[in-house]
């Protein structure tokens, strides 16, 4: 018998959904809990609640055949993932509200020799604080070694996937595993190892807890050095693009695409995790953090000003979510951009995004409107290319030559552009 036969998966949203399923399709008993009811009926009927490629056939095949099952409350098991929302504050400080309500339903039903693993991307010392608060609530529990066999085991192995190959690469990508203990620590190895292909690499919690905000802090940076270029360019009328191909050209540069600001759950908040935990330390993060965020202002003011030039123009925004060809819509530049306007300019304001079914309700209400491609290059004079999604690309140039441009992407480079 296997010592993980039976996996609890806590929240089932773009981590932890596509993460039950692939374990489930391992062969484990696995068990997906989240707080949302309207989730754990979709799930449970076999259907998902999100874009991802293929996995709405491995749900379903995963679910028909009993090995996924949803509830809302928690059940026992040998091993407990927690893979739920870690946001910041308006302060930007970390929210662990989440997390920490998990652990509270989790610690109740633990028994000697569970697996507590956190993925929930956190700041250092999150897992030492998870640990903490079980034996508080369960002084008969102990933390590491079997100790006579009153112990459980708690890790840290934070995700790192790309939405759009998530399945792919929760199985070939390397993944970073820290526990409490190095006993901790080897343990959650050995479960990982039987469902990941990629290196699993054992070390302490507070290091996997830096590596993944490092990984994201570094990511935003670069960016955000794209971003501040671009903003050079456009003072000095300069191509952006052209400026970045033909730097790209050395051997040893690599400058990362402009955009209109940094989105998604992981880049625009972690930096911030490290941030919080040392702000006199983490100047040149701060910096990328406020370059990126001026990134999406400039591109309001752009917009603004090019609207009022056209008092009675109808306006295309191309895309709300926060990257291309997904559907996720948390941190986005572009539907911050979107609001803003809709705020000021009502139903002039088209919104174009063909991986949602529905009109954000903070748009709707402000009168904006759902429209799709055709629909919005028909009626719209003026247009805001906001996430480069393939739809897009594949614009014909004759359908909008007529548009006034504002293409923060660079797709429509055969038209004048503003970055």
């Amino acid at each position: 018998m296997s010592e993980f036969e039976k996996v609890a998966v806590v929240g089932l949203g773009y981590i932890g959904l596509p993460t039950a399923a692939l374990i489930a399709s391992r062969g484990f008993k696995v068990i997906g809990v989240d707080t949302n009811p309207d989730i754990v009926k979709t799930v449970a009927s076999g259907a998902i609640h999100i874009i991802e490629p293929d996995l709405d056939g491995l749900v379903q095949k995963v679910v028909s055949n009993g090995s996924l099952t949803t509830t809302n409350e928690l059940v026992p098991a040998d091993v407990f993932m927690i893979a739920v929302p870690t946001p910041i504050d308006e302060e930007n400080h970390p929210d662990l509200s989440c997390v920490m309500a998990a652990v509270d339903r989790i610690a109740d039903i633990l028994v000697p020799g569970n697996l507590l693993i956190l993925e929930s991307t956190s700041p250092i010392g999150t897992t030492e604080k998870i640990a903490k608060k079980i034996l508080e609530k369960r002084p008969d529990l102990s933390v590491g070694a079997t100790n006579g066999g009153s112990g459980i085991h708690v890790a840290y192995c934070p995700e790192r996937v790309l939405p759009g190959r998530i399945l792919s690469e929760l199985v070939n990508n390397d993944r970073c595993i820290g526990g409490i203990s190095s006993a901790c620590a080897r343990r959650a190895q050995r479960f990982y190892k039987m469902f990941v292909r990629g290196a699993c690499v054992a070390t302490t919690a507070r290091t996997a807890e830096l590596v993944k905000l490092t990984e994201n802090a570094y990511r935003d940076t670069n960016i955000a050095f794209a971003n501040e270029l671009s903003m050079i360019c456009d003072r000095h009328d300069i191509n952006v693009w052209e400026v970045i191909d033909l730097a790209n050209r050395h051997p040893r540069v690599n400058v990362l695409r402009p955009g209109p600001g940094v989105g998604g759950h992981c880049i625009a908040v972690d930096p911030w995790f490290i941030i919080d935990s040392a702000p006199d330390l983490a100047r040149v993060m701060r910096t990328s953090r406020e370059v990126n965020n001026q990134k999406t202002a400039t591109i309001v003011e752009r917009a603004v000003a090019l609207i009022d030039d056209h008092p009675y123009a109808n306006v295309a925004c191309c895309g709300l979510a926060f990257k291309a060809n997904v559907d996720d819509l948390r941190e986005s530049p572009a539907l911050e951009i979107a609001l803003h306007l809709a705020e000021k300019y009502g139903s002039r304001i088209k919104v174009v995004e063909p991986n949602i079914r529905r009109l954000p309700q903070d748009l709707a209400k402000h009168g904006a409107e759902m429209m799709g491609v055709d629909e919005a290059l028909r009626s719209c004079e003026i247009a805001l290319l906001l996430v480069d999604h393939d739809e897009f690309k594949m614009t014909p140039i004759a359908e909008r030559r007529h548009l006034d441009v504002i293409d923060t992407r660079g797709i429509w480079q055969d038209m004048p552009i503003r970055t």
